[in-house]
Parts: C-alpha cells; sequence; structure tokens
C-alpha cells in the first residue's frame, strides 16, 4: 500500500442554494473528512491508499464506506460501531472565508472518537509506504490522542509518518492543550502547517520559527495562503541544520469558489509527488495545482487533476507558472501548458 490514512469522516448536507442554515430548504448529501479526502484524492492519482476508521452501523456509515470505496479506497479496515453514530454535518454555501459562512457538527460521542489502540487494526495502519495523520483525531478524545500516540512513537518498520496540523480551535476544550499538536508534529517525518495555525496555536510567528519548534521531522511544509509554500528540508543534524534550507514556491493565481478541503488536497499532491520521487520544488508545485482543484469546485471532495495534465503544468518555467491563473472546470481542461491560462 502506497498511503494509509486515519481519522473521522462524516456525511456532509451541501445547501441547495445560498442562505442562513436557517433558510435552506433542501440539502445535498456528501462526504467529508480531512484524512479520507487525502485518501480519495491520491486513489484518483493511481496510487493505492487505505483509510482507516470507525463509523456508525447505520445508513449513513454505509454510505460514507461506499462513497471512499467507489475511489478505489481500501476499506477493509474499517470498523463499525453498533452503539454509536456515524458523525454528520452541515454547512452553508458562502465560502468558509467570510463572516456569512456557518457549519453545525454533530459529531459529539461519533463512532469515530471511539477510536483506540484496542479498537483499530494497527497492523493495516503500518502496512504502508506513507502513514497520513492530523491533528483533528488527537481533538477527538483521549482515546484518539493515545492512538496517535502509539502511531507516531518510533519503533523498527514504522512507515514514514505525514502529520498535518489541522488545528481546528472548536474542537479543543478549555482544559485541554493544542499544544499536544507540537508533541505529535515533532514525531513525524513531514509536517504540514499553516502560519496562521502556527501562530493561534503555537503562538509561533514566521517559517524559522515553526521549523525551530520542530527539530526533528526531516521536511516541514509552511503553507501561507495565498501566497504560496515553503518547504524546509534538513539535510544534516538538527544541530547542525536548525532552520534546514527553505525551498519557497508561491501559488498560482486562483479563481476560489471555496476553501473547503484545500488543504486536504495540498497535502496529497504533494505526497503523491512525494511518492514519485519528484523533486521537491516539484512536489510543492504538485501541492498547489491539487489544492487549486480543491479552491474551484463547491464540493468539500473535488477530483484532482489528470497526472499528465499537473506534470505539464508542474513543468512550466517561473514566467509561466507565474502567469498561470485557474479557474473552475480547469481539471477539466487538457490543453498545453501555454494555453492553460485563464483570462
Amino acid at each position: 500500500m502506497d498511503v494509509a490514512t486515519l481519522g473521522e469522516s462524516m456525511v456532509a448536507f451541501l445547501p441547495g442554494r445560498p442562505g442562513r442554515l436557517a433558510d435552506v430548504p433542501s440539502f445535498d448529501r456528501s462526504i467529508g473528512g480531512a484524512e479520507s479526502n487525502v485518501a480519495c484524492a491520491l486513489a484518483a492519482s493511481g496510487h493505492t491508499t487505505r483509510w482507516i476508521g470507525r463509523v456508525g452501523a447505520d445508513g449513513f456509515g454505509d454510505h460514507l464506506v461506499e462513497r471512499i470505496a467507489a475511489y478505489g479506497v481500501d476499506v477493509t479496515a474499517v470498523r463499525r460501531d453498533p452503539a454509536r453514530p456515524t458523525g454528520v454535518y452541515f454547512r452553508t454555501a458562502g465560502d468558509r472565508g467570510t463572516g456569512a459562512h456557518e457549519v453545525a457538527y454533530y459529531r459529539a460521542g461519533s463512532a469515530a472518537s471511539a477510536m483506540s489502540v484496542t479498537g483499530v487494526d494497527l497492523a493495516a495502519a503500518r502496512a504502508a509506504r506513507v502513514l497520513h495523520l492530523t491533528g483533528i483525531t488527537a481533538a477527538l478524545s483521549a482515546e484518539c490522542r493515545t492512538l496517535l500516540d502509539t502511531l507516531t512513537a518510533p519503533a523498527p518498520g514504522r512507515p514514514m509518518v505525514s502529520f498535518d496540523v489541522n488545528h481546528r480551535p472548536g474542537l479543543w476544550t478549555d482544559d485541554e492543550d493544542p499544544r499536544l499538536l507540537l508533541d505529535l508534529a515533532r514525531r513525524a517525518d513531514i509536517v504540514f502547517v499553516g502560519a496562521d495555525e502556527a501562530r493561534e496555536a503555537w503562538g509561533l510567528h514566521g517559517g524559522s520559527a515553526i521549523v525551530r519548534a520542530l527539530p526533528e521531522p526531516a521536511l516541514v511544509v509552511v503553507k501561507q495562503g495565498r501566497s504560496g509554500a515553503t518547504a524546509f528540508h534538513r539535510h544534516t543534524d538538527a544541530a547542525e541544520d536548525a532552520d534546514g534550507t527553505a525551498t519557497p514556491v508561491r501559488a498560482p493565481r486562483v479563481d476560489v469558489v471555496s476553501h473547503t478541503g484545500a488543504g486536504d488536497a495540498f497535502a496529497a499532491g504533494f505526497l503523491s509527488a512525494t511518492l514519485r520521487g519528484l523533486p521537491l520544488r516539484t512536489r510543492l508545485r504538485h501541492g498547489h495545482l491539487f489544492a487549486a482543484a480543491a479552491l474551484t469546485s463547491p464540493a468539500d471532495l473535488a477530483p484532482p487533476p489528470a497526472r499528465d495534465h499537473a506534470d505539464r503544468l508542474a513543468a512550466l518555467d517561473d514566467d509561466a507558472w507565474g502567469r498561470l491563473r485557474l479557474g473552475p472546470g480547469w481539471t477539466q481542461a487538457e490543453q498545453a501548458p501555454e494555453e492553460a491560462n485563464t483570462p
């Protein structure tokens, strides 16, 4: 297996029209979940992936498992919980970056919150080249935190651990410390973290401060929104190479439809290029292209660009990359690189 992911997936209800949740009369059903989003995007890009989770023994659980499996993701390690429900959430059509956006989660006491060391197939999680985890799981319950501690602990034969911090303030209660996420990140091999969430969760400002607080990971990717992302790669002992080599890559201009799922898509694009052994700069470009696919789609889980299409765009020279502008539907446009710019 190329990549195994573990975490909560939920049924998402998307509004049939713009407006407040109080006013929207109907919703379309979809799926959402950071870890399963990554697994689905990677599977759609030709990689072998497995999603490990826990869902209720209910219709929503059936829907999640069937939809994720339809992407080509292995779901044989998903457990069903007869006593707890599958989590669901509702959101408005407005973008998350606006004050009008609303999300209503119904996940407290969900089946996924009962994931534990004894209730998860640890062997299935470890039987992959890469194990991708996120900080969302750590916020679900004490049992989930212990599970992540176990999976990230140094051990013979441990796969490469990819960790997306994914700090969600609403999931952490007052007596819980999101700095636990820092401890988990320090045990990973690849870390994805937004500059904004590092500032909010850890009080760290700027890429150098972030990478110095994470001395163990060989690769730290700091996401900077529309400005792009910078990968800090350590080639030697951390004591001699505290900041690592910084590789910044700006993001292409994107006509944003929704920010939902963009971070997951970025991680999937970067990991896909990593599994293919591509250079670091190219990995960041693939991350940006996968994120652009999510940003230009209203769905929580958008299909990534075809591999050859993404490869052509990632190979553009710096000037052409700087002129690149991507709008809705660009992933379906099988154009030559010089024709990929939209007005």
